[in-house]
């Protein structure tokens, strides 16, 4: 029963290093920044 609870424990510790790597690996301050808004255009479409 031991074993069981190990090894699960082990698969959830490798799922969340996975998850963190994927998600926040290579970046300064984790989340990049959110994105500029797009200027509106002039021109009037028919």
């Amino acid at each position: 029963m031991g074993l069981i609870l190990l090894e699960a424990l082990g698969a959830l510790v490798l799922l969340v290093v996975i998850v963190w790597w994927t998600m926040f690996s290579g970046r300064d301050k984790g989340e990049l920044p959110a994105a500029k808004p797009e200027p509106k255009s002039t021109t009037k479409t028919p």
